[in-house]
Order: C-alpha cells, then sequence, then structure tokens
C-alpha cells in the first residue's frame, strides 16, 4: 500500500506541475487581459473539473480492482503490478509524441469571458489524467478505503499545486524551462509508474 500512496503522490505533484494543465488558462488570461483574481479563479475551476472526471473514472476502477482481488488470487500480486509497469512502459514510449503548448502566438478569443471559462472547463473535465487511474485499480485491492484516499489526495494536491503554480507564473516569480519539463514528462511518468509497479512486486 505504501508503494500505491507513494507513487499517487508523486503523479499528482508531478501533474500539478506540468504546464499543458495551467498554462493554456494563463496564456488566455494574459491575451484577455484578466486580473490575477480572474485567472485564480478559472485556474480552480478547470483544476477541479479536471479532478473530478479523474476521480469518477478511478473510483469505477476502484470498485473494479476490488471485485478482482476478490476473484483473482494472485491480482494483487503479479497482475497489478505488472500492468503498472506495462503503462509504464507506455507512457515512455509515447513521450516523444507529446502535444507542446506555446505561450506565444496565442489568437485573442472572439468569445465571451464566460464562453472562453466554460469552454476551458468542459475541456479540461474531458481530459482526465489517465496516468494515475492504474492506482486507483491497485488501491480498490486494499479496500474503499484506500480509493478515497488517493482520490482526496489527488484531488487536493492537483488543484491546490496548479493554482499556485499559475499565480506564481502570472507575477513573474516562476522562472523554469516549461518546454523541457513538459517534453520530459511522459518519462518522468513512465518511470515512476514502472518503479511502483517492481517495488510493489516484493512488498504487496
Amino acid at each position: 500500500m505504501y508503494s500505491i500512496i507513494t507513487g499517487s503522490l508523486l503523479l499528482s505533484l508531478l501533474h500539478a506541475i506540468i504546464p499543458n494543465h495551467w498554462l493554456p488558462v494563463l496564456a488566455i488570461g494574459k491575451k484577455e487581459k484578466w486580473s490575477i483574481t480572474e485567472v485564480t479563479r478559472v485556474t480552480f475551476l478547470s483544476g477541479l473539473a479536471h479532478a473530478l472526471s479523474t476521480i469518477a473514472i478511478g473510483i469505477v476502477l476502484g470498485l473494479l480492482g476490488l471485485q478482482l482481488a476478490g476473484s483473482v488470487q494472485y491480482f494483487t500480486h503479479y497482475i497489478g503490478p505488472a500492468f503498472l509497469i506495462l503503462l509504464g512502459l507506455f507512457f515512455i514510449y509515447q513521450h516523444h509524441r507529446h502535444r507542446h503548448f506555446h505561450l506565444h502566438n496565442i489568437p485573442k478569443l472572439a468569445l465571451s469571458k464566460n464562453k472562453i471559462i466554460g469552454s476551458l472547463v468542459v475541456a479540461m473535465f474531458l481530459s482526465p489524467c489517465m496516468e494515475i487511474e492504474a492506482y486507483f485499480l491497485l488501491a480498490g485491492t486494499k479496500g474503499i478505503w484506500a480509493v478515497l484516499l488517493i482520490a482526496a489526495m489527488y484531488l487536493v494536491i492537483s488543484v491546490t499545486g496548479m493554482v499556485v503554480w499559475v499565480r506564481l507564473a502570472y507575477k513573474g516569480i516562476l522562472k523554469l524551462n516549461w518546454h523541457s519539463l513538459e517534453h520530459n514528462s511522459g518519462i518522468i511518468t513512465g518511470g515512476i509508474l514502472v518503479a511502483t509497479g517492481i517495488i510493489s512486486f516484493f512488498i504487496s
């Protein structure tokens, strides 16, 4: 269980930092001349929509994991960790096809503020974080309490992290190589999944 919590924590932190989760809001906010309060509010709403859709899928997978743990003898010890490793290898393989978001050359949108905000929230809701779903599946083998723990941790860390990062970036305090971070996010995510799977083989 410790490996599942640790892996979930690391992925939650990573996906709060990854710029494609909040950089579009910052870019549009700057272009539309929104205040930092408005950008913060839209980031919070978008992050909340993103986290809730992720958690909804995760709870379904957690319930599936609960059923599998009771009907498949080796699921917890072998199939679950193997799934994490395979999923991690998939993200490492796919990282070079990741599409990057660029802050420059964002056109001014001919939409009302409410329509822009609505579009951002819907877009984030329809793009859940699939990388962490494997942890919900494995958490389900430990009980519904573990699924709810992962859900709460992911919700708080993701939304809070997105709000903090976008505020720092808006003020110009945050100076990081976003292109490098976003480009390597697939490798980092895949590495976390593979490491968690390997550890789970020995301690589950």
